[in-house]
């Protein structure tokens, strides 16, 4: 089984090592163009380019593969390179581009993608963060025969897990991305011996995941305390949840929530175990704070440098 391998971030470089691992040949990667990051704003290669070099597997960096777009030459040298690869099958994950009709055609056994919620709840491009933000007891990794929908393709393989209440983002991504990892591998094996059968995903609950805005990180003090609580896991560990007390920007990354009431925003309560802050419904209290420029600090060791007084308020998110 050969398998061409197109993914960017963490959560797919977890899936190569795995296959990389499992002795699955993978002759080609495609991963986004390299980009700009950290204080130095320096180019970085991404966790799939970084994997893919360090064990001498080809890569491929185009920026689109759309043959009608602005990068069609990219786009057409890209689809050379692809139908010149011997490959069985192609295994997408997290890769960031779409791909196109065009592209879905080539490997003779298709693209399989690894996804990361149970469709088909959560299409799209961010399903771990609403997942937890909005509730979620369950989640997990889906195998999926690729179309040209967005996240609609055949369901082959499906593995369960569970979403505990004080998960973040963070914490949750790595669980799925080794499940995903080990799923993957398990995939490839049963698709080189013809044991996988595909299944129409249900038609009944489906929703979307839309992708994360920094505009979404402010919290808004008028919701009830679970729901901020979620909000803050769910954008834990990028792009943090954000509250504003004066003209200072405060990074909110870990919370309790606490019997509480008062005005929506105002500080309820600074001791050594953090800030209470009334909610809409409920309380919060705040242990683990960032400033700006500063780093991520228990609510202790922050205090110490930045003051916090009861009766305080924080600004409301209208």
């Amino acid at each position: 089984m050969r398998a061409i391998f197109a993914g960017t971030p963490e959560f797919a470089a977890v899936a190569l090592a795995a296959m990389h691992t499992a002795g699955i040949e993978v002759p080609l990667v495609l991963t986004q163009p390299d980009r700009p990051a950290g204080r130095g704003m320096q180019m970085h290669a991404s966790p799939v380019k970084q994997f893919a070099l360090q064990h001498h597997i080809p890569v491929a960096q185009p920026a689109s593969l759309r043959l009608d777009g602005k990068f069609a030459d990219q786009a057409q040298q890209t689809h050379q390179l692809l139908s010149a690869t011997d490959h069985d099958v192609m295994v997408v994950a997290a890769y960031g581009l779409i791909l196109p009709p065009s592209v879905l055609a080539i490997a003779p056994r298709g693209c399989i993608n690894i996804h990361a919620s149970l469709l088909p709840r959560w299409r799209g491009a961010a399903p771990i963060h609403r997942a937890i933000e909005a509730g979620d007891v369950d989640t997990g990794i889906t195998i999926m025969q690729m179309d040209a929908g967005l996240d609609t393709g055949d369901m082959l393989l499906v593995a369960r897990e569970p979403i505990s209440p004080s998960d973040t983002t963070g914490e949750l991504h790595d669980r799925l991305a080794t499940l995903g990892g080990r799923l993957i591998v398990e995939a490839l094996h049963r698709l080189n011996a013809n044991e996988l059968t595909p299944t129409p995903q249900p038609a009944e609950g489906v929703t979307y995941a839309a992708k994360i805005t920094k505009d979404e990180a402010t919290l808004d003090w008028q919701q009830p305390a679970s729901a901020l609580l979620r909000h803050i896991h769910a954008f834990n560990p990028a792009p943090g949840a954000s509250a504003q007390l004066g003209d200072t920007v405060l990074k909110i990354w870990r919370a309790e929530q606490v019997t509480g009431t008062g005005q929506p925003g105002s500080i309820l309560a600074v001791d050594m175990h953090g800030v209470t802050v009334a909610c809409g419904e409920q309380a919060l209290l705040l242990t683990e704070l960032q400033k700006p420029g500063g780093k991520r600090l228990p609510a202790s060791n922050f205090l110490q440098g930045f003051p916090i007084q009861v009766g305080q308020r924080l600004q409301l998110n209208r």
